[in-house]
């Protein structure tokens, strides 16, 4: 099974090419973390479009068209300007899903580790969607961003421990939670 939808790699990786602006001096970054995939391009996003429009989708303007061309005959993108849909589409029936970042400079867009725990509740998918892999947190990191209480909060951790999903570490004020 994917970690990572390879689709939504190449996806990511072809916007970044295709896209970039290749008079700046700077490279396309690629980072592999524990918990997904980053991938910078340099240069935001061309005149006449904004982050909104880019992100959902509605609007792309071809910044490289030659370049954009090879890619298509090569069967490495399918039609443009659908790259970031497609990128959503695939997250569709994932957990956690892609974080994309537009500035004046760079597009960042971020591939977590596909997570489809169909097990849990719907106000255990909450917190599971502040929890890490790599990061222990405490009640008092977790409980401000969630629509419950602490005890709750508290509850609904415990039962995800006892399924299996999250470890348990520590006792009383020391007890922090970290995804499996």
């Amino acid at each position: 099974m994917e970690k990572i939808p390879q689709a939504a790699f190449r996806e990511a990786i072809a916007n970044a090419l295709i896209h970039r602006v290749w008079d700046i001096d700077s490279h396309i970054r690629v980072s592999m973390f524990d918990d997904g995939i980053e991938v910078v391009s340099p240069g935001g996003l061309p005149a006449g479009i904004t982050a909104e429009e880019y992100l959902s989708g509605k609007l792309s303007v071809l910044r490289n068209r030659n370049l954009a061309n090879v890619f298509y005959r090569l069967g490495f993108v399918e039609i443009f300007g659908t790259g970031i849909t497609r990128i959503k589409q695939l997250y569709a029936e994932s957990l956690i899903k892609p974080d994309f970042e537009v500035s004046e400079n760079a597009i960042k867009i971020m591939l977590p580790l596909f997570e489809t725990n169909v097990n849990l509740t719907e106000d255990e998918k909450v917190i599971y969607k502040l929890l890490s892999k790599t990061m222990l947190k405490s009640i008092s990191e977790i409980a401000p961003y969630v629509p419950f209480g602490k005890s709750k909060t508290t509850h609904l951790l415990k039962t995800m421990g006892e399924k299996g999903v999250v470890a348990v570490e520590g006792k009383g004020r020391g007890t922090k939670y970290i995804i499996k």
